[in-house]
């Protein structure tokens, strides 16, 4: 069945902020619910997925560093959010029957499995999703330069990153009346006008192996299926 779709294997990044729902703080039950049912949908079209969830709607360790807290203290904390928002994740997918396998890039046995690439990708193989928590596993690095890594060493064909909107604009839409939408866009056109999707370093990695990034609104029921059928609305980013 994967044959008739343009992505085999891809990654998904879903900030913590897109857990909350309308919540100020923290999981929404129904939004992370409706998330795995999304991913479900994925998997049953023939994708192999993975996921990277970031932990801003828990902790994040910018926020706390800028409160005067260490900052390689405040990202684990950040990296530890992560893990918590992993496991909420992988319990609603299991809940609609998704197999699930979290693992951490900082080693904790008790409630997941460690980082091995060989086994991710065994697991991906055998129709389970894994969800890649903790993210570098090392200070000063976001979840998104995370994702960018995780996707290359599992050999994804795209990273989608969902967001609160329908692709990549100059401005925020949310914010700013007749921000332009963009329909594709170079790496190098997002490090040069700096756009706000993701990290350089996250940009830099995807640049260095090919790596397209799919930006789309998480929230609209049934996107992630359609962007990866390669329709929806959408912005995609990689080298012409």
């Amino acid at each position: 069945m994967s044959g008739s779709i343009p992505y085999r294997r891809v990654l998904l990044k879903v900030s913590g902020e897109a857990l909350m729902g309308s919540r100020d703080y923290g999981l929404d039950n129904e939004t992370v619910s409706n998330i795995a049912q999304d991913v479900k949908d994925v998997v049953a079209m023939g994708a192999q997925v993975c996921l990277v969830i970031g932990g801003g709607n828990i902790f994040r360790g910018v926020s706390g560093a800028a409160a005067g807290m260490d900052r390689a203290q405040a990202d684990y904390m950040g990296m530890l959010a992560t893990v918590m928002n992993a496991l909420a994740m992988q319990s609603a997918l299991e809940k609609c029957g998704v197999e699930t396998r979290v693992q951490s890039a900082i080693p904790m046995s008790a409630v997941c499995e460690p980082y091995i690439r060989r086994r991710a990708e065994r697991h991906m193989e055998k129709g389970r999703v894994v969800i890649f928590a903790a993210g570098t596993g090392n200070p000063f690095f976001t979840t998104d330069t995370a994702a960018a890594l995780r996707a290359t060493e599992m050999k994804c064909d795209a990273l989608l990153k969902g967001t609160q909107v329908d692709g990549v604009y100059s401005a925020d839409p949310r914010k700013v009346a007749g921000a332009e939408r963009y329909h594709e866009l170079t790496y190098h056109d997002v490090l040069a006008r700096d756009l706000a999707v993701m990290d350089a370093a996250a940009i830099s990695i995807a640049r260095e192996n090919a790596l397209p990034i799919i930006v789309f609104n998480i929230r609209a029921p049934g996107a992630f299926a359609s962007v990866v059928r390669g329709e929806g609305l959408f912005t995609c980013i990689l080298e012409r």
